[in-house]
């Protein structure tokens, strides 16, 4: 593949094969991660009459699981309403790409750690918090490179993306990483708290707010020029 985005064929409006097979890519890591998350989920050895305690003694893997796979999937949306915008990629993009899946592959770590850690409590359970929320706040890092890259190699989006929705993606994607590093500090002080944090994350992100600010403005569409308030 030529380094040079203007020598990939394309119309214009739609994705290339390269971008094709980097989205066919991408969805293996992001199986795979999704998949290995639910082997922290071990079948209890209950005495006879004790299994529903032994199953509750176990919250925190539940919790935890819930959390991460709703996180992965909707990386996994976001990741797709994201390229489907892209119509061809070029080495920057591939390897900044690459940084994103990296994270995703590692997650199932710390959400080990998060879900063997917070029953213990004490400062265990604070530094498994603090890995998770480091973990997902580099994700969220490499999210945002990824707009910022291509809001600076505009050539490699299909044609109608504006550049003002395009900045306003990329000022949606911060709330993330500055969210998840801020709760890196919650993380010292509450382990569980933490995990209302995320949550509240996962229910802000499934609306997609970044790749949704690249959706013509109303104003646009009847002729205006105003943008809307980031919401």
């Amino acid at each position: 593949m030529s380094d040079e985005s203007s020598e990939s064929p394309t119309d214009g409006r739609h994705p290339d094969n390269t971008t094709e097979r980097l989205e066919i890519f991408s969805d293996g890591v992001i199986a795979i991660a999704i998949t290995l998350l639910v082997l922290d989920i071990k079948v209890p050895d209950a005495r006879p009459g004790e299994l529903l305690d032994a199953l509750a003694v176990k919250w925190p893997a539940y919790v935890a699981f819930v959390l991460s796979f709703t996180v992965i999937g909707i990386m996994w949306v976001s990741h797709h309403s994201m390229f489907e915008r892209i119509r061809h990629v070029d080495r920057g993009l591939l390897f900044t790409n690459l940084l994103l899946l990296l994270g995703i592959a590692f997650l199932p770590f710390p959400t080990s750690l998060l879900a063997e850690y917070t029953k213990q409590g004490g400062s265990n359970s604070h530094i498994a918090a603090a890995i998770y929320s480091a973990t997902m706040a580099a994700i969220g890092l490499a999210f945002l490179a990824i707009w910022v890259y291509l809001d600076r190699h505009r050539g490699l989006l299909v044609e109608g993306v504006e550049p003002a929705n395009l900045r306003r993606s990329i000022r949606r994607s911060f709330v993330g990483p500055i969210v998840y590093t801020a709760s890196i500090g919650l993380a010292f002080v509450s382990a569980i708290a933490c995990y209302f944090v995320y949550a509240a994350l996962a229910a802000y992100f499934v609306r997609g707010p970044s790749t949704r600010a690249l959706l013509p403005d109303r104003g646009q569409t009847d002729g205006a020029n105003a943008e809307p308030p980031d919401g």
